[in-house]
């Protein structure tokens, strides 16, 4: 059992070893990750800042987590997309013909996607540093912060790697990946505080898992106390990993 394990965590490891070496063999990858968030951040925070009255003490300070959980959840996104490339392109079809553990295709692309958000979590942080925002708590609370949309965004990077594996063309995944992402995060707390919704909205917002990993985010970096959101992101990510794992894995297998 235990070389077994070794087995698989030694192939999940060169998986890892290959997704990352994308970005440095292919620069755009890492323009792609971290271009897009940065602009909505700056975005949001000269362009919308000035209308948005929130309990923060500036916008940037509220919008920063936003965005920050937006921007990891659509790392999870990435992936998909990146396993849609590997299939169309016949690369698959060699992993299947060598000895390797089925998991650690999937394992090594969610470990190196882990990596990537790490990377832009602190750049994005760093940029909100330079234009006004700063951390309420202590270190802890700093690190737990961004800590919170990682760790949420793991597990919805497996279901995601589901549907790269599942549809037929990554045209598919960016149909499915767009009109999944968009109404989760913009009806939530990301950007605006839901009391200023419409009431019928408000209901599906406070629902909205995503807007549970903002707020709890956001209440760690202002120092406060997450309360029940961080226990409601837990429980969501208990949910999603049970879901996501076993039904990423059984994509790949059902590949041959």
């Amino acid at each position: 059992m235990m070389t077994q394990v070794r087995w698989a965590a030694g192939d999940a490891f060169v998986m890892v070893g290959r997704n990352l070496l994308r970005y440095v063999r292919l620069p755009e990858n890492i323009v792609n990750v971290t271009v897009s968030p940065i602009m909505f951040l700056l975005l949001f925070t000269y362009v919308l800042g000035g209308a948005m009255r929130t309990t923060t003490p500036d916008y940037v300070t509220f919008v920063l987590p936003g965005i920050l959980v937006q921007t990891l959840l659509f790392g999870g996104f990435g992936t998909a997309l990146g396993l849609a490339q590997d299939v169309q392109s016949g690369l698959f079809d060699r992993y299947r013909s060598l000895p390797m553990a089925r998991s650690a295709v999937i394992v090594g692309r969610l470990i190196a996607d882990l990596l990537s958000n790490m990377f832009v979590a602190v750049l994005m942080i760093a940029i909100g540093m330079l234009i006004g925002f700063r951390f309420g708590g202590g270190f802890l609370e700093s690190v737990a912060s961004p800590a919170v949309g990682i760790l949420f965004a793991l597990p919805a990077a497996a279901i995601f790697a589901a549907v790269g594996l599942t549809v037929r063309s990554v045209e598919a995944v960016n149909v499915i990946g767009f009109t999944l992402i968009f109404p989760v995060t913009f009806v939530s707390s990301a950007f605006v505080p839901v009391e200023t919704m419409p009431r019928w909205l408000q209901p599906v917002a406070q629902a909205n898992p995503f807007t549970l990993a903002v707020d709890a985010s956001r209440a760690l970096a202002l120092g406060e106390s997450p309360g029940s959101s961080l226990t409601g992101v837990l429980i969501w990510v208990a949910v999603l990993t049970a879901v996501g794992v076993p039904l990423a894995v059984r994509a790949y297998s059902r590949r041959g």
